[in-house]
Parts: C-alpha cells; structure tokens; sequence
C-alpha cells in the first residue's frame, strides 16, 4: 500500500510540473554586471538629501533587469561582461520647490535618464566578438511609448537598456 501511495505522490508531482528538467535549472544569466564605483554614481538617490541608502536597492534592480534582458539578446554561448560606470536617473530633486519637496522627484525632458557603460561579448571560447564603450541617454524618454508600469521607479531606465540592447545586439534572439 505504501507503494502505491508513493506511486500517486510522484504521479501527483510529474503532473504538476514539479519533476520537469528544465523547472530545476533557471536559465543561467548571459551577462556579468559591474557597477563601478556606485558611490561615485551621478544620480542614483530616493531624495535630495539622500545619503546612499537607497543606491544598492535601485542599482540591485537594476542588474536583475539586465540579467533577465540580456539572455533575450546574447546567444547561449556567448558571453556579455557590463561594466556601468555612471548612472543618472530620469528626473531630478528641485529642493527650491520648498521642504516637502525634497523627496519628490520631479520628472521633465530636462532631466533624461543616462547610462555610461563599458561592455564585452565574447563566444565560447572567449574571442571578443564585439566591445566598446557607450553613453546611452534618451532625450525624448517622455515622448516614446513605455511598456513599463507608471509605478515602476526605473521604467525610464530600463527602457533605455532596453533599447541599447536592441541596438547594439539587434532583434532578440528567444
């Protein structure tokens, strides 16, 4: 009987999904990111006064996007290493508003996103297959469609990686 309970256990499991080869091994990121130097990052803050609290949660996020993204992007076997060094988020503090606007930021054409990044795509056996260095920014980050949520703090910023991967490494590939 102990058998058969173990049998229908297994069954259960297979038939739910949770005995799946692929549900055990997430597909592995394609990309290493470095951010350099994040303290000396131009604009990675929740406030005007802020003091770095919030720069690796946002920068946190940040790679987890990128990681996600770029596997759409880089063919399993090849290789992108990202090395960030500068970022500056859409908007921007106006502390001249008055107090209570300190932690706001206020988001206008004046205050686009911008990402300085060094980066290196290599194949399996490690010959670069392409490098360089980029600026990114996006002048008209208002005026272009967004397919990020209103209340996602960095839908400016992914989209802009979003789109210099698409330049730089074409069409997504899966």
């Amino acid at each position: 009987m102990k058998t058969f309970h173990f049998l229908l256990f297994v069954l259960g499991l297979a038939s739910c999904g949770a005995l799946r080869a692929d549900d055990t091994k997430p597909d592995a990121p394609r990309v290493d990111v470095v951010y350099v130097n994040p303290e000396k990052f131009t604009d990675v803050r929740d406030s005007y006064s802020d003091t770095g609290r919030f720069r690796d949660e946002r920068l946190g996020d940040l790679k987890e996007h990128i990681e996600k993204h770029a596997n759409k992007y880089i063919p399993a076997g090849q290789h992108l290493a990202l090395r960030i060094t500068d970022v500056k988020l859409a908007g921007d503090f106006e502390p001249q508003r008055g107090p209570s606007f300190e932690d706001v930021r206020i988001i206008k054409d004046v205050y686009p996103p911008r990402i300085n990044l060094e980066f290196k795509l290599t194949d399996a056996n490690g010959k670069v297959l392409k490098e360089g260095e980029r600026k990114i920014s996006d002048m008209n980050f208002l005026s272009t469609i967004n397919p990020y949520f209103p209340d996602d703090t960095l839908r400016y910023e992914k989209k802009l990686l979003d789109d210099w991967f698409r330049n730089e490494f074409g069409e997504a590939k899966n």
